[in-house]
């Protein structure tokens, strides 16, 4: 999936939880300098969402990050 960000950031992934969308993704472009090559949390959703987006290394650490969210903010609910 390719999402319009506004730069040359081509790649992207769409997260899914229980067949939900919880988040997007966006590799970053040479254009985002010392950041390029990261994954970008361009959108989350519900319990992923985050008013200060992180950036991560590798779509590994952005899924953990994600899992952890979805973990922890499920059950701070309870």
């Amino acid at each position: 999936v390719q999402v319009a960000t506004g730069s040359n950031d081509t790649e992207s992934h769409l997260v899914f939880d229980d067949g939900f969308l919880v988040a997007i993704l966006v590799h970053l472009c040479e254009q985002h300098g010392s950041d390029a090559g990261r994954w970008f949390l361009e959108a989350g959703f519900g319990r992923v969402d985050h008013p200060n987006p992180p950036t991560f290394a590798s779509l590994d650490a952005a899924q953990d990050w994600i899992t952890h969210r979805l973990a922890t903010t499920a059950s701070s609910a309870l």
